[in-house]
C-alpha cells in the first residue's frame, strides 16, 4: 500500500525519458534527450511532423486530448524551462510522446504505478492519461520539475496523479506498488536497486531502453536475482505504423528474494 499523499496541482521537467535520475544525475542512456537541452527558445517553434496526423489521435483513442495538450505546454515551455532541447520540439510525438504510450500495453490496468526520475512527466504523463485506472505517483529529486509536474498535472486535470519530490530509494519500505516505470534513469543494474524494493511480490519493472537492453540484462542479472526479479524480457512496443518502435524490459518480481 501507499504511503500518505497530498494532492498535487502543478509540476516538473527535462524531456530525457524521465528527464532526472532517480537517484542521481541522469548518468544512464539517454533515451529522450537527442538534442542538447537549450535554455532559449527558437525565434519560431519548429513544427511536429506528426501534428494533426489522424493516426496519433486513433493510436490514443480517449487519452488523445490529455496528451495533446501536454504536447502544447512542452511545444509552449519546455525548451525555456530547460526541459527540452530546441531540436526536440519537432518530435515530440515520435520520439518522447508515443515512446513513452507504447509503454502502457505492458503494464496492470489498475493498482498504483510509481514513475521513478519523472523529469518533465515522461512516461508518467503520458501513462497516467492512457490508464485512469491507475494511481500514477511522480517521483522527482529536482524541486523546478517537481513544479513543472505539478503545473502539468493540475492544468490537465489529472485526479489520478500525485506528485512527490524525492529519489526513489527515499520511499523503499513507505511503497508497495503494483508497477515501476522508467526512462532514460540509470544502467538496469543500478535501476533494479532503486526500483525493485518498490514492488509488491508479483509487480513489475518497466524499463524504457534502447539498443544495448539485452546487454543492459545480462550485465545486471546477479543484482536482479539478488534483489527478487524473475521473469524478465526484453520487448518490442509498437505506436504508430512506420514509426520506430520501443525497446522496454519488463521485470516481473518474484514473491521471495533470492540469495
Amino acid at each position: 500500500m501507499w504511503f500518505h499523499v497530498e494532492r498535487a496541482g502543478g509540476a516538473a521537467a527535462e524531456v530525457s525519458g524521465g528527464g532526472g535520475s532517480a537517484s542521481a544525475g541522469r548518468d544512464g542512456e539517454d533515451v529522450a534527450a537527442a538534442g542538447s537541452v537549450g535554455r532559449e527558445a527558437p525565434t519560431e517553434a519548429p513544427v511536429d511532423r506528426l501534428a494533426g496526423d489522424p493516426r496519433v489521435e486513433s493510436y490514443l483513442g480517449p487519452a488523445f486530448p490529455v496528451v495533446s495538450a501536454f504536447h502544447t505546454m512542452l511545444t509552449e515551455e519546455g525548451v525555456l524551462r530547460g526541459l527540452i532541447g530546441p531540436r526536440e520540439v519537432a518530435r515530440l510525438w515520435e520520439r518522447h510522446l508515443l515512446n513513452s504510450a507504447a509503454v502502457a500495453q505492458h503494464l496492470p490496468g489498475t493498482g498504483q504505478l510509481v514513475d521513478v526520475g519523472s523529469g518533465a512527466g515522461l512516461p508518467g504523463v503520458v501513462l497516467a492519461a492512457m490508464l485512469p485506472d491507475v494511481e500514477v505517483v511522480l517521483v522527482e529529486p529536482m524541486e523546478r520539475r517537481v513544479d513543472w509536474l505539478s503545473e502539468v498535472v493540475a492544468r490537465l486535470r489529472l485526479d489520478n496523479v500525485v506528485v512527490r519530490r524525492g529519489r526513489a530509494e527515499e520511499f523503499h519500505g513507505a511503497v508497495e506498488a503494483e508497477a515501476v516505470t522508467a526512462r532514460a534513469v540509470a544502467p538496469l543494474d543500478r535501476l533494479a536497486r532503486w526500483t525493485l524494493p518498490l514492488l509488491v511480490p508479483g509487480g513489475v519493472l518497466v524499463a524504457l531502453k534502447g539498443r544495448q537492453a539485452a546487454d543492459e540484462v545480462e550485465a545486471a542479472r546477479h543484482v536482479l536475482r539478488k534483489l527478487g526479479g524473475g521473469a524478465t524480457q526484453v520487448l518490442e512496443a509498437g505506436t504508430v505504423e512506420g514509426l520506430e518502435t520501443t525497446t522496454v524490459v519488463r521485470v516481473v518480481k518474484d514473491a521471495a528474494r533470492r540469495r
